[in-house]
C-alpha cells in the first residue's frame, strides 16, 4: 500500500511539475509577443515587409520573475526595418540589417511594458554595404551607382568605408566616414554630389551609439545605456 502511496505521489509531482512548465511558457510566450508589440509600435521595429523582430525573456521560472516584476535577462533583435534621413530626403530611406538590445536587469514598474527601466542596456546596429550603397546611390544627384566597402582606419565613433563608382556623372574612388552619435550616424563622401547625409534610429531613452567601426560585411554601431526607461525614445515616437 506504502509503495502504492508514493507512486502516486510521484506521478502527482510530476504531472504538477508538467503543467506549472507549460503555464509558465505559456506566460512568457505572451510576454515576450507584448513587449515585441511596444517595440513595433514605439520605436517603428516593424515598418516594412521585410522587418522582422524577435524578443526573448531569459530565466526559469518566468512567473517567479513576474510575480516580482524583474526580469534579469531581455533580449531583443530586429531585422529589416527601415529608417529615413534626418531631413527626409527622397529616396533616403535605409534598411537596417540588424539591431541587437541585451537588456539586463528589467524591472517592470507598473503592469504595461510602458513603465519598465532597464538598469543596462548594450548592443549593437549593423548596416549591410549593399544598403548603405542603394542608398547613397538613390540620394546622388544626377545619378550614377556607387559601391560601398570596408576600409582602415576607424576610430571610435567614426567608421572609414571604400567609396567607389560613379556619382553625378563623375567617377568615384574616395574613402568616406560614417559617424555615430547619439541615435544618429551621418555619412560623408567627399567629392560627390550631396557629400553628408545623415539618419535617425529610434532607440530607448538614454541609449546612444558608442563606437562604429567598419568589417567585412558591413558597419557595426555599438551602443549603450543606463537606467533606460524602455517606454519612451530619444526622439518622441
Amino acid at each position: 500500500m506504502r509503495r502504492r502511496w508514493v507512486k502516486v505521489l510521484v506521478i502527482t509531482v510530476v504531472v504538477l511539475a508538467g503543467l506549472f512548465t507549460a503555464a509558465d511558457r505559456i506566460a512568457v510566450h505572451y510576454a515576450e509577443k507584448e513587449v515585441a508589440d511596444l517595440a513595433r509600435s514605439k520605436y517603428a521595429y516593424g515598418n516594412s515587409t521585410d522587418a522582422h523582430l524577435d524578443v526573448s525573456i531569459g530565466g526559469f521560472p518566468f512567473l517567479t520573475q513576474a510575480v516580482a516584476r524583474d526580469f534579469g535577462h531581455v533580449t531583443l533583435d530586429a531585422r529589416g526595418f527601415t529608417v529615413d534621413t534626418t531631413d527626409n530626403a527622397q529616396g533616403g530611406y535605409l534598411s537596417v540589417d540588424r539591431l541587437h538590445l541585451d537588456m539586463r536587469h528589467v524591472e517592470f514598474t507598473s503592469l504595461t511594458a510602458r513603465g519598465a527601466e532597464a538598469n543596462l542596456v548594450t548592443g549593437t546596429l549593423t548596416l549591410s554595404y549593399e544598403q548603405l550603397s542603394a542608398a547613397l546611390s538613390r540620394l546622388t544627384r544626377g545619378g550614377g551607382q556607387v559601391r560601398l566597402a570596408q576600409a582602415p582606419g576607424s576610430d571610435g565613433q567614426a567608421a572609414r568605408v571604400k567609396v567607389t563608382g560613379t556619382a553625378g556623372g563623375s567617377p568615384v574612388d574616395t574613402t568616406g566616414t560614417l559617424l555615430a552619435q547619439g541615435t544618429e550616424f551621418s555619412l560623408s563622401v567627399p567629392g560627390t554630389p550631396r557629400a553628408t547625409a545623415s539618419w535617425r534610429v529610434g532607440l530607448p531613452e538614454n541609449v546612444g551609439f558608442t563606437a562604429a567601426r567598419s568589417t567585412a560585411d558591413g558597419v557595426e554601431i555599438s551602443l549603450v545605456g543606463h537606467l533606460v526607461n524602455l517606454g519612451s525614445s530619444r526622439f518622441g515616437r
